[in-house]
């Protein structure tokens, strides 16, 4: 067994209407004023103005920057740092998924320290505590509100970079369930398996350790169940909690374990092509897996039995018993199926292969994996 260490440094709150509790919060840190860091979407939709009546109320002050794109850049982390400078607050709210969460830690780290965004890229750079973070989810998906990274594109090499530190961790998370009832159809989807790929490529990972297998577990368990639930009716309370849930114990788990193939070749696809994070993971899932079942050691067995649909099979799994289920999976929740459906070209394969094998999440895949590797399973799911 590997060596391991975990801590839970985080308040992380869960329930209907928790995000009226966003006053004590601030009241409990002398916190004075904060910046709710958030998208255009969610601003059209009054997500926004949900949080920003709830401070109001209270008589807090607050400034908002919701000019968050998805796969967002440099430029626009430069933005959001340089208006959170002028507006005067001392903390952030961020509000969202994946991406105002990654942009919000990369505010809270250039406010507070100066620079670039790039100059903190790698692990372990970011030399002590960030602006205080309260980050709330409006989508099950990416877990960022409990993870050590932020992922931001850089437009000049077309490259996703990517800060690791825990130091990146929000104070709080908030988790309520009414936040993702809104959640279009077709972004559930992508965000459900965008969940469902972290509890599988850390339950997989060669870092994985008891620790990181228990929330990876519960995940695949709360996720499984409730994914094709959820997409068909983001209004179950039941289900849009279960998700919400199952993606936070995601988050955690890979947050110690890491993840795997998947996410390393996922990050290149959203910084040359654009392709949506959740859309990427799913269509090289089946290849990803299908390439890792050499080194299963009976986890496979676990991951279907979680996310199987009614009784499944009883008898004779195989690896490819998972590969299939999680390809009828995605296409039952209407996510393209190879990468050539999203306008990914093979002229490209080469110079993403050799963005994926920079990322560390390479290392710990369950089976090794070579750069022509990467390439092969580019083409095999295009």
């Amino acid at each position: 067994m590997n060596q391991f260490s975990f801590k839970i440094p985080q308040e992380i709150i869960c329930g209907v209407d928790s995000i009226k509790k966003l006053p004590e919060l601030l009241g409990k840190q002398w916190l004075k004023k904060a910046m709710v860091i958030s998208g255009p979407h969610l601003n059209k939709m009054g997500v926004v103005a949900r949080i920003t009546d709830i401070l109001a109320e209270a008589g807090l002050a607050f400034d908002s920057f919701t000019e968050i794109e998805a796969n967002p850049s440099v430029e626009t982390v430069d933005r959001a740092t340089s208006a959170f400078s002028a507006s005067g607050a001392d903390c952030i709210i961020a509000l969202g998924g994946g991406s105002p969460m990654d942009v919000a830690k990369a505010v809270g780290v250039l406010a507070k320290f100066g620079g670039a965004i790039g100059d903190y890229e790698g692990a372990d750079k970011v030399p002590g505590a960030i602006v205080p973070l309260i980050a709330i989810p409006t989508t099950a998906g990416t877990g960022s509100e409990v993870t050590a990274f932020a992922v931001i594109t850089d437009r000049a090499r077309n490259y996703k970079l990517t800060v690791f530190s825990y130091e990146l961790l929000p104070a709080v998370a908030i988790l309520d369930p009414t936040l993702v009832m809104t959640t279009p159809e077709k972004t559930a989807a992508a965000c459900g398996i965008d969940a469902l790929v972290h509890a599988i490529e850390a339950y997989l990972s060669k870092a994985a350790s008891p620790f990181s297998d228990a929330m990876a577990e519960k995940a695949l368990a709360l996720l499984g169940e409730n994914i094709r639930p959820f997409v068909a009716d983001r209004t179950n309370p039941e289900a849009a909690a279960a998700m919400l849930y199952g993606s936070m114990f995601a988050g955690i788990a890979f947050a110690w374990a890491r993840l795997g193939n998947v996410h390393a070749m996922a990050h290149p696809l959203g910084g040359y092509f654009d392709v949506a994070h959740g859309v990427a993971n799913a269509i090289l899932l089946p290849t990803v897996l299908n390439y890792n079942a050499l080194a299963d050691t009976g986890r496979y067995r676990v991951i279907y039995d979680a996310i199987k649909l009614g009784d499944g099979i009883e008898t004779a799994f195989t690896p490819d018993t998972l590969v299939d289920e999680v390809r009828s999976l995605t296409a039952s929740l209407g996510i393209p199926q190879t990468l050539s459906e999203v306008g990914v070209t093979a002229e490209l394969i080469p110079a993403m292969a050799v963005d994926a094998m920079k990322s560390g999440n390479i290392l710990v895949n369950p089976r090794t994996t070579t750069l022509t590797q990467i390439e092969d399973l580019y083409r095999q799911a295009l």
